[in-house]
């Protein structure tokens, strides 16, 4: 498992002080919009590549990134995007984790 670390935000997107948390994990799925993600932080100690244009190379059938266990779908794969990719990619994605897990899917594609 792993530990997710997190911190409450008020309405302006700044640090509420001492609502600081942490969370156990086995598996952490992040859904998020943006033009690339940062760097700074878990992708760095993660240690996953990156793609030219500063987001998360992985392989576009299994999703998974070029570091073991680690997969990415969406914004976070392809950069800001419509919404539609974004979902059709977290289902796709879903998939490749569930094989990756289990060894096969009923999941839809």
């Amino acid at each position: 498992g792993t530990t997710l670390h997190g911190v409450r935000l008020d309405d302006r997107m700044q640090e509420v002080p001492g609502t600081e948390f942490e969370l156990k994990a086995e598996l952490v799925l992040l859904a998020m919009g943006f033009v690339h993600p940062v760097h700074e932080g878990m992708l760095d100690e993660l240690e996953v590549e990156l793609d030219a244009r500063g987001n998360v190379l992985a392989d576009t059938d299994s999703y998974a990134t070029t570091q073991p266990k680690v997969f990415t779908a969406g914004d976070m794969r392809r950069g800001q995007s419509l919404v539609v990719w974004a979902i059709r990619e977290g289902r796709q994605c879903a998939r490749a984790v569930d094989e990756f897990l289990t060894g096969s899917s009923s999941l839809p594609r």
